[in-house]
Order: C-alpha cells, then structure tokens, then sequence
C-alpha cells in the first residue's frame, strides 16, 4: 500500500524582484495564483497533508491557502531553505510517510513528476532521499548535483561554495525534494551553517545522509518545468510556457486554433472536439465550451458555458453567469452578462444584455440593452421563445417580452408585453414640411449678420 503523502511548500521570501506589493507567490499564471497551481497538484496527487511556510507577506499568503484547508508554518527569520523546511516540524506532528518539498515560486512541477521522484524514493535501492534535477541552458548559480550514471548522487553543493570542476558540471538542483517522514527533520536538525551565506542549506541533508551511509537518488525532468518566478519577466516566460503546452493540448485533443501563440487560455478552461478558436481570444476563469463550438477574434470570455455548435464574436465578451444555448449567435461588440441565450436565438449586433433569459429562437436587434440596474438594485429581464426585439430598444427590467412579440425599433419598453403583441414605445414620427429648409436659411443670415 503507498505511503501516506504530505506536502511543505516554501513561501517565506520576501519577493523584492518583483516589486510588487501582492506577494511573489499570489501572482497569477494563467488566471490563478501561482501558489494554488502546486497546492492543487499536491491535491490531485492525494497528498493528506499540505504545509505552506510563510514569512514575509504572510497575511496574504495565509488567506488564500488556510480556507483551502492548507496547515501553516512559520519562518520568522530568513535563514535559509533548510532552516524553513525545518519550521514545518511542528505541523507535521504524528504524520508518517513521505514529504514533498516544493517551492511557491516553481509553480509548473507536474503530479506526474512528483510521482516519479516519490516512485523513486522507494526503489528497490531504497534512497534515503530523492532530489529533483535539472539541465539548465545556462547553469549560472544553480547548485550542482554531482551523481553517477545511475543517478546515485555522490556530491551535491551551493554554487558559492563549489570548486571550478564542479560549476562545469551541468546537472542541477531544482531544490525539489522527496523524503520519508522519518529522516527528514532528524537530518535537518544536524545541518550547519559553516558556510559563504551563513545558512541552513536543504540540500546538507542528503551529504549528512551520505555520512551515515545511505545513498541519495535525483531524478531529472525538463528545465521548463522547474522554472522559478523572481521577477516580473520570470513571471511573464512561465506564463508563456504554461500557454504553450496548454494550446498543444487543445490542439491535440481537436480544436482549431488558427494563430495559437494569440489565444489565451485560463487554468481550468474546458474545450471540446471541432472547437474553431480564431485570433486574439481569451478566457478568463470558469469557462466551458461544447463541441463545434466558434469563436471569432478578438473576443474576451470569462466564467461562460457555450453549448454545441454556437457562434461567438467577433469581439464579443461573455461575463460570469452567461449560457450561450446549441447553435445559438453572440456577435460583434455584444457583451453578455448573467444571461442565457436559448438554443438558436441571436444577439448579432452591438447590444448588452444583463440580468436576462432570452428565449430558444429569439432574435435580438441591433443596439438592444438590457436596463438592469437603478443604482442599488439589478432586475431581470425575460424574452420568451421567438421573441423579436427590433434594433435600439431599451428593455427598462424587471420586464417579460412574452413568446413570440415583436418590439419595435427605438422602442423603450417598461412594462410587460403580452405573447405575439406588437410593442410600440416610441412617440409619433412628424415630419414638417420645409422646416430644415427655412432653418438653414435662418442660420445662414444669422451668421452673415454676425
């Protein structure tokens, strides 16, 4: 039977690259804070425990993850990776198994890998503890993993502290762990500090385990993956990374993207078979597309539902709350909000409508709002099936445009209209014969005379 799984994930840092005041780890990737990306791989993974340790910043790091049920540890001081790990120790109390050892601000570790390093872990060679690695373009600073063939690690060694042959080493730390229970806090209890920072190093423990006989193992996966988030820039490549693999899989799993690089997707985005997706969309939280689906450029939808076969923009925004029904229209400069479209009814043209039920085979006019909202309150507005709303009507809520009326063009409708009436709210068209005439000339000699 596996082990029992937990997780500490480190968020102590101040993040003073990104200059920001919302901590380094609630910035989002792809619509959601990066930390909540690790906090539900671990979930997904079945992890019992999860431990977020906080330092600076903490108030905000601690509403987003305790009412997700994420415990909290504390790193007052900031003395290093190991001494944070360590603060944990207390959360962890009665828990036996295995730890995963994240950080924050590496947001895109997958369960997949996560499961190799803890597959690793308990290998027939029984590593004392398994670290994550990685082959960087660049190594620059990284800490080195020195290991055989096999991936026994023999060193492993701070940047600052290693010597010319081994910063020529290519294979390095991601600073990524998996380690029992059982060994972690008693190695982290005997790290030092005897070093160029004058801090408690994570990765001493797998030298001390060394010391007491007991190889450690790393495993390696794709530098990508264990990109780290310091900076704005930093933010803005994992973000880039993250849509990349994202628009692959939509494409593999049968939509149509026609320029991929320019359509954006969030998190939790759902995208069914025979999806066309044209230029410069994006999508927010929250949305769901069904099969056959099309949505034109430059539209923005966020927390939609749009069932089979419907057609969406060109420059549309769906909000919150929106049904857009099978085969039904939203067209250019239409913003939808808390509103269903039945199946087959049309909103083609340059309308709002919110706070509103349009019936299946209604059709919408060019220019047609809902009036919603008074200032404090929003009321709803109903159209019922096969409704015909002409171009530029107002429909002041709350208000019900029964099954198969017609409002006319212009018209500003504030009460009910019965099933197949003829709504006119509008005052009587008076034409004066040769009034524009006869005002010209007026204005003309007026500003003759001026």
């Amino acid at each position: 039977m596996p082990e029992p799984i937990a997780a500490i994930i480190l968020a102590a840092g101040k993040g003073t690259r990104m200059k920001s005041d919302l901590h380094k780890v609630l910035h989002p990737i792809a619509a959601r804070p990066m930390l909540l990306h690790l906090v539900d791989s671990v979930a997904t993974l079945g992890a019992v425990r999860t431990i977020v340790v906080t330092g600076a910043g903490r108030d905000q790091v601690e509403a987003a993850v305790v009412p997700l049920g994420v415990g909290i540890a504390v790193q007052a001081d900031q003395l290093g990776t190991g001494h944070a790990v360590a603060q944990a120790q207390a959360a962890l109390t009665g828990f036996a198994g295995d730890v995963l050892i994240l950080y924050g601000d590496v947001p895109l570790v997958t369960t997949a890998t996560m499961q190799r390093m803890l597959d690793r872990l308990h290998a027939a060679d029984a590593p004392a503890i398994v670290v994550l690695g990685f082959r960087p373009a660049d190594p620059a600073a990284y800490g080195r993993v020195i290991a055989d063939a096999e991936g026994r690690i023999a060193r492993m060694v701070e940047f600052k502290d290693a010597s010319l042959e081994e910063r020529a080493v290519t294979l390095c730390n991601s600073g990524l762990m998996a380690v029992r229970s059982t060994d972690l806090f008693e190695l982290l209890a005997r790290v030092g500090n005897d070093n160029a920072a004058h801090e408690y190093y994570l990765p001493d423990i797998v030298m001390l385990a060394a010391g007491d006989g007991r190889a450690s193992a790393v495993v390696e996966t794709d530098a990508g993956e264990v990109a780290g988030v310091n900076s704005r820039a930093e933010l803005a490549a994992v973000e880039a990374a993250w849509q990349h693999r994202r628009r692959a899989r939509a494409m593999a799993d049968g939509a149509t993207l026609i320029a991929p690089k320019t359509v954006w997707f969030a998190h939790d985005t759902i995208i069914g078979r025979d999806v066309t997706i044209e230029p410069d969309v994006i999508f927010g939280p929250g949305v769901t597309i069904a099969d056959g689906v099309t949505i034109r450029g430059f539209s923005h939808i966020a927390g939609a539902i749009i069932e089979k076969d419907a057609i969406v923009g060109p420059y549309s925004r769906l909000r919150p709350g929106v049904v857009v029904g099978e085969a039904a229209h939203v067209g250019n400069f239409v913003e939808l909000k808390q509103a269903v479209l039945g199946k087959g009814a049309k909103a083609n043209h340059l309308s709002y409508l919110g706070d509103a039920e349009i019936g299946a085979g209604a059709n919408v006019g060019a220019g047609t709002i809902t009036c919603n909202y008074d200032g404090f309150f929003k009321y709803a507005t109903k159209i019922g099936e096969g409704a015909f709303i002409g171009s530029n009507s107002a429909l002041v809520a709350p208000v019900t445009i029964g099954a198969g009326a017609i409002t006319a063009a212009g018209s500003v409708v504030t009460r009910d209209v019965e099933p197949d009436a003829l709504c006119l709210a509008r005052p009587e068209q008076i034409a004066k014969a040769g009034w524009a005439r006869r005002f010209r000339d007026r204005m003309r000699a007026r500003k003759a005379g001026a």
